[in-house]
């Protein structure tokens, strides 16, 4: 697993990661997120072994960054913000040398840098110098160096950066389809993509640990988790607000549009545990309702995000 324990960072006198300890074990990806400046991409350095923490540790399937940094780094692939590659090389003379770093040779080494170029779908340009691609192909050619070696351990900041949405949905498969036997740590400010590859969330702000949980627990914490929004025909206002208060597990109604032909409406439950829509629709039936379209609100990532950072 990924240990990560009481780690420290100080720029001068700013304290950037403030005491920050979790564990990734092989099989989950952890999604880490926060605003900008937050310390997200100082803990992964951190972890790494590209910048020293100025306190605490990470050990990487038992070798300690801190004190035996080199074998921890043989574990990891690291696809590092801003895709740092080597411009004047072609994209297979890179993934080549890449390669050889790492201590491969001969055939393996060559069926490495293949493999690497299948899966990260960059066979068209293999032969082009890397300074003449887009940002999203350099963004894959950091990622394809990151795995070349096919590492136990990967850690990922902003992998999808400046990809489009095809090829994001790509690079999501492949880290899923990865994450069966690696820990995987990617670094995010896409809550979508989270919400989408992550198995588990870690939130920090302010360098801190804000929120550690799965993202459907996370949802859970928004306020329309649990709503039902309705969409009925023009009727009685305050007749219909007082009907919906009187079923058990409602807090609150609110309207949301009302129109010559149109009303929307949202009820709220009194807790995220409070399961109301088939009482309310059980009781718009009892008194003659129309429904014209009801959805169950799963909750908003983006609201639970802003009321921990902000």
């Amino acid at each position: 697993m990924i240990q990560v324990k009481n780690l420290v960072k100080y720029f001068g006198m700013k304290k950037a990661v403030d005491n920050i300890s979790f564990n990734v074990e092989k099989g989950e990806i952890l999604g880490f997120l926060g605003p900008n400046a937050a310390g997200k991409s100082t803990t992964m350095r951190m972890i790494t072994g590209f910048i020293p923490p100025s306190g605490g540790t990470a050990v990487i399937g038992g070798a300690d960054i801190t004190a035996d940094s080199v074998a921890a780094r043989k574990k990891i692939g690291y696809l590092p913000e801003n895709a740092p590659v080597y411009p004047d090389m072609s994209v297979y003379a890179y993934l080549d040398f890449c390669a050889e770093v790492r201590g491969f040779s001969g055939e393996n080494r060559k069926k490495k840098v293949e493999e690497s170029l299948e899966k990260c779908f960059l066979k068209e340009v293999k032969f082009q110098t890397i300074g003449t691609l887009s940002k999203g192909f350099k963004q894959r050619v950091c990622f394809a160096q990151s795995i070349i070696h096919d590492p136990e351990y990967l850690i990922l900041d902003e992998p999808t950066d400046g990809l489009d949405p095809n090829q994001k949905h790509e690079v999501r498969l492949m880290i899923r389809k990865m994450s069966a036997d690696k820990a995987i740590i990617l670094s995010t400010h896409i809550l979508d993509e989270m919400d989408a590859v992550c198995s588990r969330a870690i939130i920090i702000a302010n360098g801190h640990i804000v929120a550690d949980d799965t993202p459907f627990n996370l949802r859970t914490r928004s306020s329309l988790h649990g709503a039902v929004s309705l969409t009925l025909p023009p009727t009685d206002t305050e007749k219909f607000i007082s009907r919906i208060r009187e079923i058990q597990g409602v807090k609150e109604v609110k309207i949301l549009e009302k129109e010559a032909d149109t009303l929307k409406v949202r009820i709220y439950p009194e807790n995220a545990d409070t399961l109301i829509a088939n009482r309310v629709i059980s009781a718009l039936s009892e008194n003659n309702y129309e429904i014209k379209s009801i959805f169950v609100e799963q909750g908003r990532l983006d609201d639970v995000f802003r009321e921990l950072t902000v």
